[in-house]
C-alpha cells in the first residue's frame, strides 16, 4: 500500500491547523501591539489591553508571543502602526466595514481595492457605509439588514474570504442576515 503514510496525513492537517493558529496569532498581537502604544503597556492601567491578554489566552497564545507584542509597542518599527476603516459596497447592495491595522495604509488600501473588484465590490468613500450601522462597543451592527440571492451571497462569501486571508485585516462587519 504505497501512499497511504500515516504520517503525511498528520504532517499535513496538522500545517493547515498551524497556519489557522498562526494568523489567528499575528490578528492578536497587532491588535495588542496597538493597545499597548495606545494606553500604555501595564495591563493593569489599560483595561483594553488586559482583555486583549485573555483573548489571547483563550486562543492558547504562548507568553512569549504575548509579551513580544507589548514589547513591540516601544520600538520604531510601531510609530508607523495605525489603525485604518474602510467602507464599502459588495454584491446585492451589501454594506461593509472593514478594519484593519497596519503600517502602510497605501499598501493596505490597494489590496482591499484589488479584492473588492476582483469580487463585484467597490470601496467608498468615509461615511458611504457607515450609516447602515450601530456601533456597539468594539463593533459595528447592522441597522437595516438585508437578504440577498444566491449567487449575491456566494460572491460575498468569496469577499470575507478574501479579506480574512489579508494579514493587516482585522474584522469585517457586513449588513447581510446569514
Amino acid at each position: 500500500m504505497s501512499g497511504h503514510s500515516k504520517w503525511k496525513q498528520i504532517k499535513y492537517k496538522k500545517a493547515i491547523e498551524d497556519a489557522k493558529r498562526g494568523k489567528i496569532f499575528s490578528k492578536i498581537a497587532r491588535i495588542i501591539t496597538l493597545s499597548a502604544k495606545e494606553f500604555g503597556q501595564d495591563p493593569k492601567n489599560n483595561p483594553k489591553l488586559a482583555t486583549l491578554i485573555e483573548e489571547a489566552r483563550s486562543v492558547n497564545m504562548p507568553n512569549d508571543n504575548i509579551n513580544r507584542a507589548i514589547k513591540k509597542a516601544v520600538e520604531k518599527d510601531s510609530e508607523n502602526m495605525k489603525e485604518v476603516l474602510y467602507e464599502a459596497y459588495g454584491p446585492g447592495g451589501s454594506a461593509l466595514i472593514i478594519t484593519a491595522i497596519t503600517d502602510n495604509s497605501n499598501r493596505t488600501t490597494n489590496e482591499v481595492k484589488h479584492i473588492l473588484s476582483e469580487n463585484g465590490g467597490k470601496l467608498g468613500e468615509q461615511g458611504s457605509a457607515m450609516w447602515a450601522f450601530d456601533k456597539q462597543r468594539m463593533d459595528f451592527v447592522a441597522k437595516f439588514p438585508l437578504n440577498i440571492s444566491g449567487e449575491e451571497n456566494k460572491r460575498l462569501n468569496d469577499i470575507l474570504e478574501a479579506l480574512d486571508d489579508q494579514d493587516d485585516i482585522q474584522e469585517v462587519y457586513s449588513n447581510i442576515t446569514s
